[in-house]
């Protein structure tokens, strides 16, 4: 693959024909003896990711040019020259989220344009739908079509952001049955250099306006537009809290340290998750 508007949008670009983890990859470079030449806004991509990772240590495969591996590098320092403050860190897997729910709605855009002249004159099809399962997956129509995961470099001076989207798998490629991908939603091969570089346009923008409002989601307006984009909120959740326990409850609202804060259906409690698996529940 060639990704010629990708390369632009990134401060450092590597296209891999093969990588067990792209995330390893770039953690390994951004540590390395030639670590001043991966800056911050560093990329490695792959279509050929063997041993990719999830949250949890789950583990995952796709098979070669159907699916996305994009890892970011960030080194984040404020304007004045100080790190991003410590409480700032946990809102970069919400923004790679964001970033890629904008692509993803771009990249099906036309899509649902066709979709609604038919509607027009043979009356309403299935509702499409791209949002944010909060923290970071995206979902279309509740389907699970990209995944993120972030890890701090070791000496903690930065983080490596990845996130695996499902390009061209067919059915009997899906890792679950709660996944799909763009070839399936719309019928067509997606550009995978437009969502690419729409992606890396949209994390730096958001990155960029994070990093210039001093870290503060609200003053950056990074907390309002997860928020938008987030399918969670005001919908009946279940999420998997560590130590075997779960949480029945309506999610209402994401804040200031991006927790989901949900209302407990049990006692009318509000609750802040920082951590857990969330399931939109349909009843």
């Amino acid at each position: 693959m060639d990704f010629p508007r990708s390369r632009v949008a990134a401060a450092a670009f590597e296209f891999l024909d093969e990588a067990p983890s792209t995330n390893d990859e770039l953690v390994a470079r951004a540590v390395g003896p030639d670590a001043a030449s991966w800056p911050d806004l560093s990329v490695i991509v792959t279509d050929n990711q063997t041993m990719g990772r999830g949250r949890l240590g789950r583990t995952w495969l796709a098979p070669t040019g159907k699916a996305l591996a994009i890892s970011i590098l960030v080194r984040p320092r404020l304007e004045n020259g100080d790190p991003l403050p410590p409480a700032a860190i946990g809102w970069l897997p919400l923004l790679a989220g964001a970033a890629m729910t904008r692509a993803v709605r771009a990249s099906v855009a036309p899509f649902l344009d066709r979709q609604a002249a038919r509607a027009a004159e043979d009356g309403p099809p299935g509702e499409v739908v791209v949002d944010l399962k909060w923290p970071n997956d995206v979902l279309i129509s509740g389907y699970k079509v990209c995944g993120v995961l972030a890890e701090l470099l070791p000496d903690g001076a930065g983080a490596v952001i990845g996130a695996g989207l499902n390009l061209s798998l067919d059915e009997h490629d899906l890792p679950t049955l709660s996944s799909t991908s763009l070839l399936l939603v719309t019928g067509e091969r997606p550009d995978a250099d437009a969502i690419l570089a729409d992606y890396l346009e949209a994390f730096s923008s958001l990155y960029r306006a994070l990093l210039s409002a001093g870290g503060d989601p609200d003053a950056s307006g990074l907390r309002a537009e997860v928020s938008a984009l987030c399918g969670s909120l005001d919908r009946r959740v279940r999420v998997e809290l560590p130590g075997d326990r779960q949480l029945l409850g309506i999610a209402r609202s994401i804040d200031a340290d991006g927790r989901l804060v949900v209302e407990n259906l049990e006692n009318g409690e509000l609750q802040a998750v920082a951590a857990g698996d969330v399931t939109h529940l349909r009843y």
